[in-house]
């Protein structure tokens, strides 16, 4: 068995979502604004794992790896707002296009969104270091958590599975939400969220099969003191999360504005299911 402490769990889904909030950012096409919503929940995040871990027991490797991933985090926080005269590269060039055709259209000098073309835009790099600093104290919390059994290597590979397949349902849905703040936003940052979430599914449901994996608790080897029922829950969860991250990709292919916000939700109901397929997985086998 691997313990299982909210702490590390909330570490956890911040490290994940700040790694795919760089993937998003990279782009340089959806606005300063989202980066700025998205580090100050996972911000949020990292400060309730050091308050969830002053609650239970702190282990002071893991605090002060995260206690390093919010110093860095709010450095990148702060680094963005500052250059926020700047914009960024796609976002600037849609509002001047769609501007452009407006007065071509009417011959009247439409009223637009003003960025400073010589000021330094925000440097993407800084998600990723922020990510990778929050991604090792992950590393550190999970081989913590895999000491007791002598499963530290599969405590690891849980560990940072988990951390990106929570994060990327989370970047994913709130990114849908985006669209309606800035129209015009192509659906390539989506896409790419929704390819990312496909891709994990799998490896997220395959380390939780690796023994002592879930496969006991549908045998009954280990009880999870419902009949059964956790471990059938589970199976659902899995194949529910599954069958909506496609369905989200379907509705991504229709042309219409509304298959966005239909993804949208239907990321809402992906992180609901993805989190059952995720902590009931970790609660059976740390109990």
């Amino acid at each position: 068995m691997i313990e299982l402490d909210g702490a590390t769990v909330l570490l956890q889904w911040a490290a994940g979502g700040w790694l795919f909030l760089w993937v998003t950012t990279r782009r340089r096409e959806v606005g300063l604004g989202y980066g700025w919503l998205q580090r100050l929940v996972f911000l949020a995040l990292a400060g309730g794992s050091l308050t969830a871990a002053g609650i239970t027991s702190p282990t002071w490797e893991r605090e002060i790896g995260t206690i390093a991933f919010i110093v860095v985090g709010t450095y990148t926080l702060a680094v963005s707002v500052a250059r926020k005269s700047a914009g960024v590269d796609g976002q600037r060039e849609v509002v001047e296009r769609r501007s452009q055709r407006v007065a071509d259209m009417t011959g009247i000098d439409r009223d637009e969104q003003r960025f400073d073309k010589t000021a330094d835009e925000f440097p993407p790099v800084l998600d990723l270091v922020t990510a990778m600093v929050g991604m090792i104290a992950v590393v550190v919390a999970s081989w913590e958590a895999g000491m007791a059994e002598s499963m530290e290597l599969l405590s690891v590979l849980r560990g940072l599975t988990s951390a990106l397949f929570l994060g990327v349902l989370s970047d994913a849905m709130l990114l849908g939400h985006w669209y309606l703040v800035q129209p015009g936003l192509p659906r390539a940052p989506i896409l790419e969220q929704v390819k990312w979430a496909w891709i994990l599914w799998l490896p997220e449901t395959i380390v939780f099969l690796i023994p002592t994996g879930m496969v006991s608790v549908l045998n009954g080897d280990i009880d999870d003191a419902y009949n059964g029922l956790l471990g059938w829950f589970w199976v659902a969860s899995v194949i529910g999360t599954g069958a909506l991250i496609v369905v989200c990709r379907l509705a991504l292919k229709e042309r219409q504005y509304s298959a966005v916000m239909a993804a949208t939700g239907l990321m809402y109901l992906a992180i609901l299911t993805g989190f059952g397929q995720d902590l009931v997985a970790r609660v059976l086998l740390s109990a």
